[in-house]
């Protein structure tokens, strides 16, 4: 399996799932994802893609401070409907990590570790996303605007190419190339001034 070398160099996000440790999937229930697990479920990398991971992972880092995020206990909230936009792949991405979902989750055992409604949309907030810690009340808001970190200037005109059929294949190539360094800059500045993502 070949990929982009940065997906290696991301941080992880580990968590801890009682459900997961219960059922004997991982000891202690305790594991991490990675950003070429997202990128697998997805089916592709790219900015939003790559957002959702880093609003999850920032959102999650300053709810457990100092311990791991609990899977299957943070709600998360967005502004937009499920159907706009790409709430639907940020959601997604969202659900695979913190185990949230709206209706359509695991119900539970015995009443306990149900992951559904969970997830809202057409919340009164004002940030990308809302996570709240379901044991304590505890919420961050964070933000996520990737528009500092621009694309190549000639992606527009292989991008045009392509889709009139009349790319050849190292263009195509270049293309996908020049697609995935917007999104390595996104993670190598993430944190930075430029301020992709805030919490």
């Amino acid at each position: 399996m070949s990929y982009p070398d940065f997906f290696n160099s991301v941080e992880t996000i580990k968590v801890k799932d009682p459900l997961s440790g219960i059922l004997g999937a991982f000891d202690k229930g305790e594991y991490e994802f990675c950003y070429l697990d997202v990128v697998k479920s997805a089916g592709h990398s790219c900015p939003t893609v790559a957002g959702a991971y880093l609003i999850t992972k920032e959102a999650l880092k300053a709810l457990y401070t100092d311990e791991l995020a609990v899977r299957g206990e943070v709600k998360v909230e967005f502004k937009e409907a499920l159907e706009e936009g790409v709430a639907g792949v940020i959601s997604s991405v969202i659900s695979q990590i913190t185990g949230a979902t709206d209706v359509s989750g695991f119900k539970g055992l015995a009443g306990k570790f149900a992951r559904h409604s969970l997830m809202d949309f057409n919340s009164k907030i004002d940030s990308s996303a809302r996570f709240t810690r379901v044991d304590s009340g505890k919420c961050v808001d964070v933000y996520y605007n990737p528009s500092s970190i621009a694309p190549d200037a000639k992606m527009q005109e292989l991008m045009q190419k392509m889709m009139s059929g009349q790319a050849e294949p190292q263009e195509i190539k270049e293309f996908g190339e020049l697609w995935q360094d917007r999104v390595r800059r996104i993670f190598e500045n993430s944190s930075s001034v430029i301020e992709v993502v805030e919490v």
